[in-house]
């Protein structure tokens, strides 16, 4: 399943990316989304920064059929692997959305575009779920859960910059 979302920050695109890449902010993206569990790791990395981020979700607002097989929570390693600027001072990172102990996934790409003191967010990616017969019903399921992160952590950020 394709999943495309798109925000603008009402900040310069380097401001936007030192936040995203600092482990104290990812830290309260994960107490606002409700997390019971979580460990924040931003390595700099060449230009870039790795953020790797794994956290403990309640599966309260999963259907009852998904969380027969996930439980009552769910354990998701998020790694984000952002470039170095490129001439414009935009980033783009590759993204990867584990569900661990399930067949569950989102691959894709992030990207930090701007101009003056607006910054567009653009995460592209395809969710998939690999378990016959049922995967295409919880791929949306997935998808829900990973936009309501990212508007949480938007909305955040928003308030903060």
């Amino acid at each position: 399943m394709k999943l495309t979302e798109s925000y603008t920050y009402p900040a310069a695109t380097e401001d936007v990316y030192a936040l995203i890449t600092d482990a104290s902010f990812r830290e309260s993206g994960c107490e606002a989304q409700g997390s019971t569990d979580y460990d924040v790791n931003v390595v700099a990395d060449g230009g870039g920064h790795t953020v790797t981020i794994k956290r403990t979700m309640p599966a309260d607002d999963m259907p009852e059929f998904v969380k027969k097989l996930t439980g009552n929570s769910v354990k998701v390693v998020q790694t984000e692997k952002w470039s170095p600027a490129d001439s414009a001072g935009g980033r783009t990172a590759d993204v990867k959305v584990e569900i661990l102990g399930q067949p569950a996934q989102m691959k894709g790409t992030a990207s930090l575009n701007g101009s003056g003191d607006a910054t567009e967010f653009v995460v592209d990616g395809d969710v998939k779920v690999s378990i016959p017969l049922v995967g295409k019903k919880i791929e949306p399921v997935v998808a829900k859960a990973i936009v309501k992160a990212l508007e949480t952590d938007v909305e955040l950020g928003t308030a903060r910059l």
